[in-house]
This record gives structure tokens, C-alpha cells and sequence, in this order.
């Protein structure tokens, strides 16, 4: 599979499911304390960094709103024009637009932070280092980069999700210590790592980085 074919075939599902997926997720983060932890864990090491924060994947802007809260100068980039539009609507004093974190739109030096909420999960592994080449050059010197995602060691087809609209995505599980050493040869240092729900069918990992002063 091209790159044209998975981002194209990631665009339109999420442009499908964008209405209930924010239906289905509006209170997932009120419902859980430990994401909320580990976000203002982020939010507080950019805002010693300052300048913008770059939410990458944002969907409908749930997390961007949250962060805009902590206190963050924070946006919005999502590949899903629909998704977008959505967040837009329901966060009209937050900026969102649509854009790739395969080939992000950003200047150089230009954010304090990026947050990829579990949106890495579909981005395939030889992709990975690109992303994270764009994050480590759109960070100021001391940036922080926070990546979310499942844990596990396998990649399956989702055909449908929110509502039971139809998808076709790869949905990608990998071990923690993978995503570390993927962002220690990109140059970022950990700082932190949390596993979110050990016991779970697909735990949630965290690591959050931070390129050289």
C-alpha cells in the first residue's frame, strides 16, 4: 500500500465517523483521572518552554480544548477536513486546520510542544521516523513532545468503528520500549513513561520527551 492510499483511506474514515465519534468520546476524558494526570504533566513542561502547542491528530478538539484550559497557547491539526470542521464548531476560540504529521506544515523551531493523543496508531512504522523528524524540527530547543498510544506487538484492519460506520484503517499495537527507542533516534531524551491500564486487553502507553536545549 502507497502512502496516498493509507492517508486517503485514514481521511475518509475518520470524515465518516467524525459526527459520532465525537458523540461516542465528548466525556471519555471526564471519566478518566489518570489521562487527565499525564496531560498536565504535559501541559506543565511546555508551558516552562512556552510558545504554541501543536495538538496533532486533534479530531474534534476535545484534547485541544483541554489543554487550552491548562493554560496552553494550544491548536489543532487533523488529517479529516470533516473532523476539523467539527472541532471549529463546538471550540470556536481554538484554531484548527487540516494538515499531516507526515509532512507537517509547520516552521522550524516554531512550538514549545506537540501532542500526538494516540494518533500515531495508525501511522505505519516506516513512517515513524519521518513524524517524528517534523516534531523534533518544529520544536524550540528544550520542546516537549507527548506520544499516546496502544500498547501491544500487532497491527489489525478495523472495518468499522463509531456507530458502526464502515473504516478501513490499520490499527497499530506497539511496545512501549519500541515507541522510546524510535524517539531516542530522533534525538529526544524520555522523561517520562506511564502505562495506562496494565491489566487491560490493549493497555494505553505515554512517554513524554524533550529535544536538546
Amino acid at each position: 500500500m502507497s502512502a496516498d492510499d493509507w492517508l486517503t483511506d485514514t481521511r475518509v474514515s475518520y470524515d465518516t465517523v467524525a459526527a459520532s465519534y465525537l458523540d461516542i468520546t465528548r466525556e471519555a476524558l471526564a471519566k478518566t483521572p489518570l489521562l487527565r494526570g499525564v496531560l498536565a504533566m504535559f501541559a506543565e513542561a511546555a508551558r516552562e518552554v512556552g510558545g504554541p502547542v501543536a495538538d496533532i491528530g486533534c479530531g474534534p478538539g476535545l484534547i485541544t480544548s483541554h489543554l487550552h484550559g491548562l493554560g496552553l497557547d494550544v491548536f489543532g491539526i487533523d488529517l479529516s477536513p470533516r473532523m476539523v470542521e467539527l472541532a471549529g464548531h463546538h471550540h470556536p476560540d481554538l484554531r484548527f486546520h487540516v494538515g499531516s504529521m507526515t509532512n507537517l506544515d509547520l516552521a522550524d523551531d516554531s512550538v514549545g510542544g506537540v501532542l500526538a493523543f494516540y494518533s500515531i496508531i495508525h501511522i505505519p512504522d516506516h513512517e515513524i521516523p519521518t513524524v517524528l523528524t517534523h516534531f523534533q524540527r518544529v520544536l524550540r530547543p528544550g520542546g516537549v513532545v507527548m506520544l499516546g498510544f496502544h500498547v501491544g506487538d500487532r497491527t489489525r484492519l478495523k472495518t468499522e468503528g463509531y456507530g458502526g460506520h464502515p473504516m478501513s484503517v490499520h490499527v497499530h499495537r506497539r511496545p512501549v520500549e519500541r515507541v522510546a527507542d524510535w524517539l531516542r533516534d530522533a534525538d529526544f531524551t524520555i522523561e517520562a513513561q506511564v502505562l495506562i491500564g496494565p491489566d487491560d486487553d490493549v493497555p494505553g502507553g505515554m512517554l513524554i520527551a524533550r529535544t536538546k536545549s
